[in-house]
């Protein structure tokens, strides 16, 4: 096989496929393992939360988007973020691990970390599914 692919366990023959290409990989291919993916609910969530961040707050007296936000949560939580130059060299892009690659597991602690940080700086939740949890 060459080039990437990717395969979703979910039965018998997904485990068999996996180790037939595992066995037929070239030297130094590399393999990876992922925990499910995050939930669309998950995502919806964290949209949600981060749309209440932006429009209610600011950082060191700046307002931010809601992709600016969740660049910072994401660095917050100890996720690879860096920024790069823009091709004119007018600006900085942030470049890291994108919110559609975490696990449920990374989303919950993302989100419960949101959620710790919200409390301590007042965030009033538009989403009744918040509220319910606060």
């Amino acid at each position: 096989m060459t080039g990437r692919a990717q395969i979703v366990i979910q039965r018998r023959s997904d485990r068999e496929l996996a180790i037939q290409w595992a066995n037929r990989a070239a030297p130094g291919t590399r393999i990876e393992f992922k925990g499910p993916q995050r939930t669309v609910e998950q995502n919806d969530r964290m949209w949600a939360m981060l749309t209440d961040i932006a429009r209610q707050k600011r950082l060191n007296g700046r307002r931010y988007s809601t992709d600016q936000w969740k660049v910072i949560f994401l660095h917050a939580c100890g996720k690879e973020v860096q920024f790069v130059p823009s091709l004119d060299g007018s600006t900085f892009l942030p470049y890291g691990q994108s919110s559609s690659d975490l696990s449920v597991k990374e989303m919950s602690e993302l989100i419960e970390f949101m959620f710790a940080w919200g409390a301590e700086n007042g965030v009033a939740w538009s989403d009744p599914k918040q509220a319910e949890a606060q």
